[in-house]
This record gives C-alpha cells, sequence and structure tokens, in this order.
C-alpha cells in the first residue's frame, strides 16, 4: 500500500528546511561555515546546568522533575518570566504567559490557531524561514509586510478577501531579524501595530534575539508599546509575544515561552494538551534556576563575545568582498545579509563556494515567501572566532571576485 497518497493535502506545502539539509554538508575537513545560526557551545552555562540537573534529580525533587506537569509551563519559571517582562515594559502575570518547546513550537501553534486555507499572513521579505514552515501547513498566502514600505491597508485587505479569506496576523522580528539583522525603530514598530488595528488583527512579535544588542538604543517590544497605548491592560492586546533561551542559555533544552492575553493562552493550552502534553519539567526547572542564577551575568558574555565577531565579519567583508556587493550592519543578533549584483545567484555561488573554497552559507531565496531573492545570502557570525570569520570571509570574497 502507497500510503503517501493518503496524506493530506497539506504535506505537499512542508518541505524540507535549506539550512537542515545544508548542515548535513559541514562535516568534511577543512569546512568554515557561517550557515547555521546557532550558539557558540563553547559559551554555554555547561556547569551551571549540570548542577541544575542534579539539583532537580536529587530525591528530595525528582518526584517532581520527572513526572508530568501541567500544561501551562513551571510555574516559578512563569513567575520568572514575568519579572523578566516587567523590566522589558511588557506587565503581564503567569496566566499570560505559555511555556513551549522552543519558540518554533509557538510559531506553529499560533499558525493552527489563526489560519484557515486561504487567509493571509503578512510576513517580512525576507523573512525567518522557519516561520514560512510552520506556517505553510495551515494553506495560507502571503503578503508583504517590510517597515517603510507597507501598502494601503484597504490593499491588505482587499487581496486577501480576492484570494477567498483575510488578514489574520502580522508577524516579524523587530530586533536583528533573522535573515537581514535589522531593527526596526519605535516608528516602525507604531506603524505595525497601527496596520494591525485597521486590519483588526493579531501581531506575532517573534523576539527570539532580543538581547543580543551590542551597541545602539534599545527600542521597546511591540507588545510595550502596545500596552502604552492602552493603559496597561493586556487583556486587550493584539500582539503576542514569542520568547526563548535558544539564543541565550540553551537551545538543546527547547524552552521558549510567549505572552498574551489569558483568552490566547487559554486556546494555546488546550492545543499544547492535544500536541505533547507539556514541556519537559526537568528542562523547565532546570532553566528557571539556571536564569535566576546568571542569566544577566551570561548576557552581557553574550553580547561581548557575539559583538567582536560582528565587528570581524564587517571588517573582512569591506577587506575583500568587491565593490557592487553590500550587506547589513546589524547593532545585534547573530546574522549579516549580503546582496549580490542582480545577475548572481547566492545558490549558485554557495555551490562554488562549498567545492573550491570549502566555506558555506545560506542563500537567501529560502527566505522569501514567493522564492525571489535569488541574489542574496544569510552569513551568521555567532559560532566562529574572529580568525575563522577573516579566513572564512576572504574564501568567500575570492568565489565572489570570480563570479562578478
Amino acid at each position: 500500500m502507497a500510503l503517501s497518497a493518503q496524506f493530506a493535502s497539506r504535506i505537499g506545502r512542508m518541505k524540507a528546511s535549506e539550512i537542515r539539509e545544508l548542515l548535513k554538508l559541514l562535516d568534511q575537513p577543512g569546512m568554515l561555515s557561517f550557515a547555521g545560526g546557532i550558539p557558540d557551545p563553547a559559551l554555554f552555562p555547561a556547569d551551571a546546568f549540570a548542577e541544575a540537573f542534579q539539583n532537580a534529580l536529587s530525591p528530595a525533587h525528582q518526584a517532581q522533575s520527572l513526572q508530568y506537569s501541567v500544561s501551562e509551563g513551571y510555574l516559578p519559571l512563569r513567575e520568572w518570566l514575568a519579572t523578566y517582562m516587567s523590566k522589558l515594559g511588557v506587565s503581564c502575570g503567569p496566566e499570560h504567559i505559555l511555556i513551549t518547546s522552543g519558540s518554533q513550537q509557538a510559531l506553529d501553534y499560533l499558525g493552527k490557531l489563526f489560519l484557515s486555507p486561504g487567509d493571509t499572513a503578512l510576513v517580512g521579505w525576507p523573512t525567518y524561514l522557519g516561520a514560512l514552515a510552520a506556517f505553510n501547513a495551515y494553506e495560507p498566502r502571503y503578503d508583504r509586510l517590510r517597515a517603510g514600505e507597507n501598502q494601503p491597508t484597504a490593499h491588505y485587505a482587499e487581496a486577501a478577501k480576492a484570494a477567498g479569506g483575510r488578514v489574520k496576523f502580522a508577524y516579524l522580528s523587530p530586533d536583528f531579524a533573522n535573515p537581514t539583522g535589522e531593527t526596526m525603530t519605535r516608528a516602525e514598530r507604531l506603524q505595525v501595530l497601527e496596520t494591525a488595528e485597521a486590519l483588526d488583527a493579531a501581531i506575532i512579535e517573534d523576539a527570539a534575539y532580543q538581547d543580543l544588542r551590542f551597541d545602539g538604543a534599545a527600542v521597546p517590544p511591540i507588545l510595550a508599546l502596545e500596552l502604552e497605548r492602552n493603559g496597561g491592560y493586556i487583556e486587550s492586546c493584539r500582539t503576542i509575544y514569542c520568547g526563548t533561551f535558544s539564543k541565550t542559555l540553551s537551545p538543546g533544552l527547547r524552552v521558549g515561552w510567549l505572552v498574551a492575553a489569558t483568552p490566547v493562552v487559554q486556546q494555546l493550552v488546550l492545543m499544547k494538551q492535544a500536541s505533547d502534553l507539556h514541556s519537559p519539567t526537568i528542562n523547565q526547572i532546570a532553566t528557571c534556576q539556571v536564569a535566576e542564577q546568571l542569566f544577566d551575568a551570561h548576557v552581557d558574555t553574550l553580547r561581548s563575545v557575539y559583538g567582536r565577531r560582528r565587528d570581524a565579519m564587517l571588517a573582512a567583508l569591506e577587506a575583500h568582498v568587491p565593490e557592487g556587493v553590500t550587506w547589513t550592519k546589524p547593532e545585534g543578533g547573530m546574522f549579516i545579509w549580503v546582496t549580490l549584483p542582480e545577475v548572481m545567484s547566492g545558490a549558485e555561488l554557495l555551490e562554488q563556494a562549498l567545492s573550491r573554497e570549502k566555506v558555506a552559507f545560506v542563500p537567501g531565496q529560502a527566505f522569501y515567501a514567493d522564492a525571489t531573492g535569488r541574489n542574496t545570502l544569510r552569513l551568521s557570525f555567532s559560532n566562529s572566532n574572529e580568525a575563522t570569520i577573516a579566513e572564512g570571509v576572504a574564501r568567500l570574497g575570492r568565489v565572489i571576485r570570480s563570479a562578478v
């Protein structure tokens, strides 16, 4: 029996991640990679986690850490997160927070919550390809949301209606976005909020890189700006904030969270119960202990190290990449976005870079909902030291020069 004939129609919209597939090629000797947007494992607070897990498995705590738990998440962790969010200008309680298995799970749940086939999601052009992967299964259409270039609200609504649905949400990553590294200004965030209000749509604020600011003044999250506008009443907010410990403490533990009005959280809890019951209890307990002990100091270290690596990559690009190629200059995060001359292809350049110079990056086309952007690419500087960055960008520069 060919079970593939029985697959649901949505399966045709689910595609392999180009990054995940690319990672399979990176074990070759001498390969230098700027592909995966991953933290440097040498910077993980491993000793603190070893102590936290040992404590969680002690006779006094193992009955809780190894047992089933509530779907909402470990209460002390949600309480810590409520305090953390208050420092960002978001006044909320544990009841407004759901612990998820990484922020990726939150994106999947939110796609399931809001999207019916034919509905419209407003996304960046480019945008995080993991968000596209999460939303694709729910069969939306996409429309372009880009700061400073937004279409009139009526155009969004009319186009969505013509496609058989309506605009359900705007998805964006305001700080050091994946893939571009760009940060939205306060005015641009307010513009998105006003657009969502006019469309009566939700906002999904992906704040995965919120803490990784190296320089420049911090801008409040969109949820904080919305709370400023409505007198601090979170129950009337349309913004859903998605956070994660993956870029700060550990990606392998898969601990993320979202903050939203209680009706949204309550509905997502039902999805959580139907999906995996709850995120691993012991991981939440360990993450809570480590966060309480050293979160701020650890993030300061990450900012210092990653900031130097960003500087090294920007300097190397300036030194080795020919005229006609441009790139972003991020104030934080993990990524630099490179735009090649229009006649060039990031995918073709990658083939040459891998075979001739053993250097890897991610072609930019995968980050576009309409598969445009063939002349772009994403570089990540977080998991390479300054010497590796200098050598790798020199190799990449040689490939670009020969292609030009």
